[in-house]
């Protein structure tokens, strides 16, 4: 979350364990080491198979072929990458035991050789947490970790508690997984069932002390934990929340513990290196959620100062100190469409504007996911919101269009700033790209796949449109190509979001749509008590007319 001249730390995590017999393999070893009465197992290199198989009469490996990739796509660094033991060790052991065996078996060329399928850990790298020795996972899955996502002792778990944790989580899923699945194939969501009424009963159960506060005892606790462990541990979550929702907040950190991994082990990220973890933006220092491709120079540094009027990125903030003394932006390039009060949105052409248009890319990219443009920006119009005061507007959000879009998408991409988010922002900018729609005279919709967070604030946004229509509705039939025509949004979505509300019915081979005056009710009194507040969007105050093809 975003904070001023504060930082939470969010790292990366580690994936990867080593398979139950290659680490049984590691600890016999080094058991027999520190035993002079018990023979060392032989590890086996490709010189010395080669000089068994030269004694043997047998024919010499080939040495034209191109070395083996380890697992990460890179040509292994050493012979100790290639793992050609023997497949397990009883088999060994058995070996040792009879002379019989180990003659039969001397011809080394007709044993199976196995090449390590798992990642070859870096050894020499460590757990940046004191007093952490690198062993366990956040997740509950692997038997190492090297960033700070996945530490245990970070979140001030144990190991034995993390793998404890992830198997409850795995029998949580699958339960949930037979029950979607018993449930797919029923009607289009009419009512709940029973289960998924007692669960949500038991929700509102579980949730309902969550507010108590806490007592003196536990604040001393805290505070004490703090003061002796300052930003190296995460803060103690115990009775801040309902344990349903700690439980909920721990199963996403370990999600994204996982999914950093996979990006490690796909190259995209290193460990500890090449992931910007915080960037200075205007009054505040944000932790970034994802890898962002910027150049490596920058990238390695961890942090990055960022221009919040022009978007250029810096090394240190002695530079961004001299470039802001000298910086002439103070709003985004391009035409200003839109005003009402402090909020504007300016549109810039990717063409005309390229440099800030790809910079505006690399920044939204570390707090999306499933972002792929950065540096082709061309084809695309961005309209950037901003928040005026005496020192300049500032960036609140943007969204990109295609400027000619033959699936008639009015939205590429979207993004709300993290220290503007759950403050309306959002909404308004999805409900100012429906207004362009309905200037153009189209039916929009926005370009999929959606982000986590894009999905929700779209949800919500369609269901507000639907239940104001409904609200405002006078009439006693109601078409859904109507609805899209005065609201520009796509039937497609109308009736998603219809089914999500249970509005939606089949009945004698017709289907109707149901006004539900209990939700019309229930968002006519959160509009009356939300009032009247500058977090909508004024059609009066658009300047913009739609821009010719190019």
């Amino acid at each position: 979350m975003p904070r001023r001249r504060q930082s939470v730390h969010m790292g990366s995590g580690s994936d990867g364990t080593e398979d139950s017999d290659s680490s049984a393999e590691r600890e016999q070893t080094n058991s027999s080491e520190s035993d002079g009465n018990i023979p060392k197992r032989t590890r086996l290199t490709r010189a010395s198979l080669r000089l068994s198989q030269s004694s043997q009469g047998t024919p010499d490996v080939k040495q034209d072929e191109s070395p083996p990739l380890t697992p990460t796509g890179n040509a292994p660094s050493s012979e100790s990458e290639l793992d050609i033991s023997s497949p397990n060790a009883s088999h060994d052991e058995s070996l040792a035991k009879d002379p019989a065996l180990r003659d039969s078996d001397k011809d080394l060329s007709h044993r199976p050789k196995r090449r390590r399928c798992h990642e070859t850990y870096n050894f020499n790298m460590k757990c940046p947490t004191p007093g952490c020795n690198s062993l366990g996972h956040l997740t509950g899955k692997h038997e190492r970790h090297f960033a700070v996502s996945g530490c245990p002792l970070y979140h001030n778990l144990s190991a034995d508690e993390c793998k404890v944790k992830a198997t409850t989580r795995e029998k949580h899923e699958e339960e949930t997984k037979v029950q979607e699945d018993s449930n797919r194939h029923a009607t289009r969501h009419q009512t709940p069932t029973s289960r998924q009424t007692r669960y949500k009963e038991q929700v509102t159960e579980m949730r309902k002390g969550r507010n108590s506060g806490q007592s003196k005892e536990q604040k001393e606790k805290y505070m004490e934990h703090r003061q002796s462990h300052g930003n190296t541990r995460e803060p103690l979550l115990e009775n801040i929340t309902s344990e349903y929702d700690l439980e909920l907040f721990r199963k996403a950190q370990a999600r994204a513990s996982e999914d950093l991994e996979k990006l490690r082990i796909q190259g995209q990220i290193t460990e500890g290196s090449n992931m910007i973890k915080t960037i200075l933006f205007g009054r505040y220092e944000l932790d970034t959620w994802y890898h962002s491709p910027y150049p490596e120079e920058y990238a390695r540094l961890g942090r990055l100062y960022v221009c919040e009027f022009c978007l250029k990125y810096m090394k240190s903030q002695t530079i961004l100190r001299r470039h802001m003394a000298k910086c002439v932006w103070k709003h985004p390039p391009g035409d200003e469409v839109y005003r009402k009060g402090a909020i504007s949105v300016f549109e810039v052409d990717g063409k005309k504007n390229k440099i800030y248009c790809q910079n505006l890319c690399l920044l939204a990219k570390l707090f999306l996911d499933h972002k792929t443009l950065y540096y082709d920006v061309e084809p695309f119009l961005f309209y950037v919101m901003t928040e005026a005061d005496n020192t300049g507007c500032h960036l609140v959000g943007y969204f990109s269009k295609e400027k000619n879009s033959f699936l008639n998408y009015n939205v590429s991409c979207i993004l709300t700033m993290p220290q503007y988010m759950r403050q309306g922002y959002g909404k308004m900018l999805i409900d100012f790209s429906y207004l362009l729609s309905k200037v153009e005279e189209k039916v929009g919709s926005p370009e999929r796949p959606l982000s986590d967070l894009g999905l929700i604030s779209y949800r919500s946004y369609w269901k507000e449109v639907l239940l104001r229509y409904m609200y405002n509705f006078q009439g006693k039939e109601i078409s859904i190509k109507e609805i899209s025509q005065e609201t520009a949004v796509n039937p497609v979505d109308i009736v998603s979001t219809l089914q999500s509300l249970q509005m939606l019915k089949y009945w004698k081979g017709k289907h109707l749509v149901l006004k539900r005056q209990d939700l019309i009710d229930e968002w006519k009194a959160k509009e009356t008590k939300r009032g009247s507040n500058n977090k909508t969007i004024d059609p009066s105050s658009l300047k913009w007319t739609p821009p010719k093809g190019t």
